[in-house]
């Protein structure tokens, strides 16, 4: 059984002039040996080179360069850990097909939350991100698209595709655009169902190369967290609605016939306990019960690239992304963590109060988008009292027809409190909001009272969410965050680190330090795994200026 080897205190780190006979190892010369802790951590944080940790005179300490066999004066060493560089980490199938530097994307955080300038900054450092796209029109969508394309003519970039079975029409017009611009890649949230409009995104991008092969130039990542969709994802698009886009000429024949042989997505993101949308999945849970999914249908289906699965939900430290990887994910996605970055589209009231969450200061909430079919969304409820007046009204939904039905008394607090307005006068700003953005839920309100109702609700719900994006004064205890519990762990890790200031919190940073730190701490449990006990103080990375070498570059 192996023995155990402790780096000592610093008051206890002394060089040792005995040598120890060891019978293993690499010989590593005395000169290039230090018993430092200081030392120590700053050769363990040099991911550019290896380790070999020997031992002499009873204590452990650290080389960066071995020797030959014939060199004298030699230490053995007792643990080995090779360079490590944060770009080995995931599949390098992943930074292929959407040509970045790292297995790591920003996921989208919907109304422009996850803004251009998010996307640009990682874009040019080597990271993809998906532009927050959800919620808008397509006028203000476009805009972004002209945006990201000039400032990264080559990608990478990618463009969210939000399910919104309540406006259609917002997801259609997505897709045209997506098409018109030839935006290459879409993350599909949110969907329960395939709908014709991500089937015609991914079909109409389908051709044959020179030698006869199949090139698919519009990728798919599809964020889920059920089996039953993901299936859908990883299977071909289904035939009725591929031929309902041919009859409808949408797609080509040959488009038709090559989409039975590709699956919907190229990417199954296993989204987990997030901010937004949510199952509150467990990560550990989830992800490999989707990568035993794709095993099944790959082995079905054969397809010459099999689909990848990664990760989101829960992911804000360097711990949560190397267990993630780990477990076998082809690349892991942050989202709560960038919505309090500099670049987030998100107000800087917003911002703090994301800084000083706990994971315990979430909580489930009625989602505006799909507020008829009960679905929720996890939210910060620190600072805001939008959880619980958003459930009052889901409640008064439920329990009431139409507006007319909610009793006097509280309509009146509502009016007063919730809305600041009369529902009468609510109802004229979302006809006018309505008849510039999908006239025909106005159509569909005046024949059901019940709807009319659940609009005017989220009016409300609509507006939050905005209000804490732009930082509406006298509006701040309505303001809806999404937030996921990871921003507590977050918190804590840069707790009394540079990234504790909200100011310095940006998103290259961020995602260099929870890479790096990845790849730092994959080295540390090597050791650990050789019988070397890291002590804390040397065995935790702490992000400080500098530490992130993550370059910024035109790709």
């Amino acid at each position: 059984m192996m023995t155990q080897d402790k780096f000592m205190t610093a008051n206890q780190l002394s060089l040792s002039d005995s040598y120890i006979d060891q019978n293993w190892g690499w010989p590593v010369q005395k000169k290039e040996v230090s018993f430092d802790s200081r030392e120590i951590k700053k050769r363990l944080s040099n991911l550019e080179n290896p380790c070999y940790i020997v031992k002499g005179n009873g204590i452990l300490g650290i080389s960066t360069t071995k020797t030959d066999m014939y060199k004298v004066e030699t230490l053995e060493t007792r643990a080995y850990a090779p360079a490590f560089q944060p770009e080995q980490l995931g599949d390098p199938g992943f930074k292929t097909t959407y040509g970045t530097k790292y297995c790591y994307y920003a996921g989208a955080m919907a109304n422009g939350i996850a803004s251009e300038e998010m996307v640009i900054a990682l874009g040019k450092a080597g990271f993809l991100a998906s532009f927050g796209a959800g919620g808008l029109v397509p006028e203000r969508i476009e805009v972004a698209i002209q945006r990201i394309q000039q400032a990264l003519p080559n990608g990478p970039y990618c463009f969210n595709l939000i399910h919104s079975p309540a406006e259609p029409a917002l997801e259609r017009g997505s897709v045209d655009l997506y098409l018109k611009y030839g935006v290459r890649c879409v993350e599909a949230a949110a969907f329960i169902a395939l709908t014709p409009n991500v089937v015609r995104y991914r079909v109409a991008g389908l051709s044959l190369n020179a030698d006869n092969e199949i090139e698919i130039k519009n990728r798919v990542i599809a964020k889920i967290s059920r089996r039953e969709v993901a299936a859908k994802f990883m299977e071909p698009p289904p035939e009725k609605i591929v031929q309902q886009l041919l009859a409808d000429g949408l797609i080509t024949e040959q488009q038709a016939r090559l989409a039975t042989k590709v699956p919907m997505a190229d990417d199954i993101t296993a989204e987990a306990d997030s901010g937004g949308h949510t199952d509150n999945r467990p990560l550990v849970s989830l992800l490999p019960s989707i990568i035993a999914l794709r095993d099944e249908i790959q082995a079905k289906n054969q397809y010459p690239q099999p689909v990848r699965v990664g990760a989101g939900g829960g992911i804000g430290t360097p711990e949560a992304a190397l267990a993630t990887f780990a477990m076998g994910a082809a690349y892991v996605v942050t989202g709560t963590v960038n919505q309090g970055c500099v670049e987030a589209g998100a107000c800087e009231h917003t911002k703090k109060l994301l800084a000083q969450a706990d994971m315990a200061d979430v909580a489930m909430a009625p989602a505006s988008d799909m507020f008829e079919m009960g679905v929720k969304l996890q939210v910060l409820r620190r600072g805001s009292f939008f959880p619980m007046r958003a459930q009052k009204l889901y409640d008064l939904y439920n329990t009431c027809n139409s507006i007319e039905e909610i009793p006097a008394d509280v309509r009146e607090k509502l009016e007063k409190q919730v809305f600041r307005k009369n529902l009468d006068t609510i109802w004229k700003e979302t006809k006018t909001f309505f008849e510039g953005r999908d006239p025909s839920q106005i159509v569909n309100a005046d024949k059901d009272p019940k709807r009319k109702m659940a609009l005017i609700f989220r009016w409300y719900l609509g507006l939050a969410s905005r209000w804490s994006n732009i930082g509406e004064k006298g509006r701040e205890m309505d303001y809806q965050i999404w937030c996921g519990p990871c921003i507590g762990a977050f918190n804590a890790w840069v707790k009394n680190s540079y990234l504790e200031d909200v100011e310095n919190r940006r998103v290259v940073d961020v995602a260099g330090h929870i890479l790096r730190g990845a790849a730092f701490l994959y080295r540390i449990q090597m050791l650990r795994n050789q019988g070397v006990i890291v002590p804390p103080k040397l065995g935790r990375y702490v992000p400080e200026r500098g530490w992130c070498s993550i370059p910024t570059q035109n790709l």
